[in-house]
């Protein structure tokens, strides 16, 4: 009987640390939770502060990757928001002081006191940016900047439903860490009836999404702020054969699109091309790392600096 009161407590104890090292060092336990909005569709849920895999990430009283801010700048404060999906969120794998939004902010205020807001959430693309702005306005930034990735120019129309129905958008917090490492690695995922049920989006969805980024374009102009339009490529898309051809014919459309309506855009593919190693810009085959963000923030500081 003591023997099997001894393994008791020893598995207890064993479990109460495997519990404590999978918060403490991973933040297993405590995911960034999101919430549903009606026009966004949704919003990382305001007001958190996690770390995960040793990374810092905090979101702000307006769902934005970024500090608290006030609703209005201070004065002589030159401040910029960003709008993206997860290129520009950095996700769990990027700390809060590597994010392209912190890195631009840190550089500038050599110059000058400066906010970078970081308006952003994983799979976002125009529509949702759109509405974000629609819900929120511009915070008096002077630049508004859109950073897209190719895949971008495919998105659909924003909905609510991934939000507690999709494991990457939980809307509550797991009550261990145990069950979260058993939901997003162990468990085979099982596509929720409702995800599998929304209809295919028909038509021309390049024409939908670069008429909203002119809406974009000019609901800054109604604010008087300037407008900045940046695209990172895929990794598959650097170097040799390069983009696919649907890829090349979109690409064209948005530049054309750019020149057409006077819009300032850097393409970063030509740059990445540039550099001596672009897979070193990667986390993967789509989000920068570091060093990528790296890039993307002193081109975009250069641009506004022109």
């Amino acid at each position: 009987m003591k023997l099997l009161l001894v393994i008791f407590g020893v598995v207890v104890v064993a479990l109460v640390l495997g519990e404590i090292g999978l918060r403490s060092l991973f933040g297993f336990g405590n995911p960034l939770t999101y919430i549903a909005d009606d026009n966004i569709g949704y919003l990382l849920a305001p007001n958190q502060r996690t770390r995960r895999f040793g990374n810092r990430i905090e979101i702000n009283e307006y769902s934005m990757r970024s500090g608290s801010i006030s609703k209005i700048p201070a004065p002589s404060t030159l401040r910029i928001l960003i709008l993206g999906d997860s290129i520009a969120n950095g996700g769990w794998w990027t700390d809060q002081a590597n994010t392209i939004s912190s890195l631009l902010m840190a550089s500038l205020s050599h110059r000058q006191p400066t906010e970078v807001m970081n308006a952003s959430a994983n799979s976002w693309g125009p529509r949702n940016e759109l509405a974000y702005l629609q819900k929120f306005g511009t915070f008096q930034a002077q630049v508004v900047v859109l950073l897209l990735n190719t895949d971008d120019l495919f998105a659909t129309a924003p909905t609510s439903l991934p939000v507690g129905r999709d494991r990457n958008y939980p809307n509550q917090k797991p009550a261990l860490a145990y069950i979260e490492v058993w939901q997003r690695y162990l468990q085979k995922p099982t596509p929720h009836p409702e995800l599998k049920a929304i209809p295919k989006e028909k038509g021309d969805i390049v024409a939908v999404n670069l008429e909203t980024i002119g809406k974009i374009q000019t609901f800054a102009r109604e604010h008087n702020t300037k407008f900045l339009l940046a695209m990172t490529p895929l990794l598959r898309e650097i170097g040799e054969p390069g983009p696919r051809d649907y890829e090349i014919k979109t690409r064209q459309r948005l530049k054309d699109f750019t020149q057409d309506q006077q819009i300032t855009y850097i393409d970063f593919l030509p740059i990445f091309n540039a550099t001596d190693n672009p897979k070193a810009l990667y986390q993967d085959h789509i989000h920068l790392n570091l060093q990528g963000n790296q890039l993307v923030s002193q081109e975009i500081e250069r641009s506004l600096m022109n």
